[in-house]
């Protein structure tokens, strides 16, 4: 997707309204227009990025301090009893919109929302998927 066409550019550029939570010259951040929960923010990138992959490094070390300062600051505001940071990355994994977000979602006893189930590796298994993955980095 070009970034002319990308609803976050759009919104980053505030050619789409949003509910603005904060904004710098390299980030916005916005409540999320369907939220698991209320408070749920987005934080992107303003430059057009497709997912985690493209993000350059020095940008996303510049954007761990903001997502630790999102979290506390949603947590207080939703007056969460927890804060669940997220992002997907392609549509294998829920991904909608192509433009790297990270998901700050305040979390609640009982609220209904659910996690992945865990599964186990047998030794053999454990032992490929691993090597498999050191062979990668």
């Amino acid at each position: 997707m070009k970034k002319e066409n990308c609803v976050f550019c759009k919104i980053a550029r505030k050619e789409i309204p949003s509910d603005k939570i904060y904004e710098d010259k390299n980030f916005f951040a916005f409540l999320d227009a369907t939220p698991v929960n209320p408070g749920h923010t987005l934080l992107i990138p303003k430059k057009h990025y497709e997912n985690l992959y493209g993000l350059p490094d020095e940008l996303l070390s510049k954007m761990a301090p903001i997502i630790k300062k999102m979290a506390i600051a949603v947590k207080k505001g939703a007056d969460a009893e927890g804060i669940n940071i997220g992002m997907n990355n392609e549509v294998a994994a829920g991904q909608i919109i192509p433009h790297a977000h990270f998901h700050i979602i305040p979390r609640f006893s009982g609220d209904g929302h659910r996690h992945w189930k865990g599964g186990s590796y047998s030794k053999r298994e454990a032992e490929e998927i691993a090597g498999k993955i050191k062979e990668n980095l």
